[in-house]
């Protein structure tokens, strides 16, 4: 199912998440939803609900069974049945995030040990090296664009690190990562195309780990045991396609769009140049919360009555993690990001038993990202704010974000 591209004339009964205001800042939508139609509905896209507040976005990602994430798709077009691939019936491409339990509950025990503070401590060093030399690539240049420059460039290369394929596949990793969750939602067809791709390429490297143990994350999922048994190799090559698609993207829309809000406000900018540790710490979060990059979905399985609409088998819901961080309700002045904010309530990384088990890595990436632009590039603007791109849908972030320095 297409979308006809006709103007919105109700957001209530025809949002359309592609939008070109929508995507480029969904805040005021958002407010006018949640005051009048908090749970709005359309038929764009194959059809979708758009929960607006907090406590009703909550509720619906901690409904379990009646709502489904188990390959549910990508929050809109679905994949025709020409499309599938009957070779693929039974591979979950993203467990435990695309799973119901039993198979979440069991996925997601054998994932979150490798995502502990401790377990990606490693990482750190790794990350501040790479900023720098990115920084080094481009600081003579007087400017760049900080989301291809520099944003783009770091989570692929620190998910090659841990996975520990070869960082000369950064290139490969984001046409991919784009394909799936950026260009595929609404062209199906690439979505197949490199979804199979992803699936190929860790296929061989689980292959590879059989045989050649290494000190990677692919090998330790090799030897991860789940009721004495090791994990079947689909299993394995799913949970490495979801650090793929689950942790590139979505990091670097998080540090992009960062760049982008201290590159358009000059007083948050000064601040964060000279901030300690505890303004980091509070920063980050309210980065994340007021920024929050990921919308998912759920297939209702029950019906399900809440916020005074309901909910019918079969339905789509989008699950709004965004603009329920931006609720008057939960967050006061919600629309303003407020560096030092004390009482910070987000779900940038979701809720429930699906709640994102990369966080801490994300934060480490987001953090070490920013505090080593800041301490090279202390001072920068964005140049040409019309030149700006944003991507939407799944995945929210800067696509172009021309700066200069000084």
């Amino acid at each position: 199912m297409t979308d006809t591209r006709n103007p919105v004339e109700d957001l209530a009964g025809d949002y359309d998440i592609f939008d070109p205001g929508y995507v480029t800042d969904p805040v005021p939508a958002w407010a006018e939803l949640r005051g009048r139609c908090p749970i709005a509905h359309t038929e764009r896209w194959g059809g979708s609900w758009l929960p607006t507040r907090y406590d009703d976005v909550q509720a619906l990602a901690k409904m379990v069974p009646e709502l489904s994430s188990a390959n549910p798709g990508p929050i809109v077009v679905d994949v025709p049945e020409e499309l599938r691939r009957p070779e693929r019936e039974g591979y979950n491409g993203a467990s435990p995030i695309s799973a119901d339990p039993p198979e979440q509950t069991w996925t997601r025990r054998a994932l979150l040990p490798h995502f502990t503070p401790r377990a990606i401590a490693p990482q750190r060093e790794f990350t501040k090296v790479l900023c720098n030399e990115l920084i080094d690539g481009l600081i003579e240049n007087g400017g760049c664009d900080g989301a291809v420059d520099y944003a783009q460039q770091i989570p692929p290369r620190v998910i090659a690190h841990k996975l520990g394929v070869s960082g000369d596949m950064v290139d490969d990793f984001i046409e991919w990562v784009r394909g799936v969750l950026e260009l595929g939602l609404t062209r199906p067809e690439l979505r197949v195309k490199y979804g199979d791709i992803i699936r190929d390429f860790f296929a061989a490297e689980v292959i590879d780990r059989r045989q050649n143990p290494r000190d990677d994350l692919i090998t330790a999922l090799c030897q991860t045991e789940v009721d004495g048994e090791l994990l079947p190799d689909e299993v394995v090559i799913g949970m490495c396609n979801l650090q793929l698609v689950a942790g590139i993207d979505t990091t670097w829309s998080s540090i992009g769009s960062a760049l982008w809000h201290f590159s358009t406000h000059e007083d948050d900018r000064r601040r964060m140049a000279d901030a300690d540790d505890d303004l980091w710490d509070t920063a980050i979060e309210e980065l994340l919360r007021f920024y929050s990059p990921v919308t998912m979905a759920r297939t209702v399985m029950e019906p399900v009555e809440i916020g005074g609409v309901c909910l019918g088998v079969g339905d789509k819901v989008l699950m709004n993690f965004p603009g329920a961080n931006h609720d008057p309700e939960v967050f006061d002045y919600p629309d303003t990001v407020i560096l030092d904010r004390q009482r910070n309530r987000h779900i940038a990384f979701g809720a429930g038993i699906h709640r994102c088990a990369g966080s801490n890595l994300a934060r480490m990436e987001m953090e070490v990202s920013l505090r080593t632009w800041f301490e090279r590039i202390p001072e920068f603007t964005l140049t040409d704010p019309g030149a700006v791109t944003w991507a939407g849908g799944q995945v929210r972030g800067p696509r172009t974000l021309p700066l200069a320095f000084g």
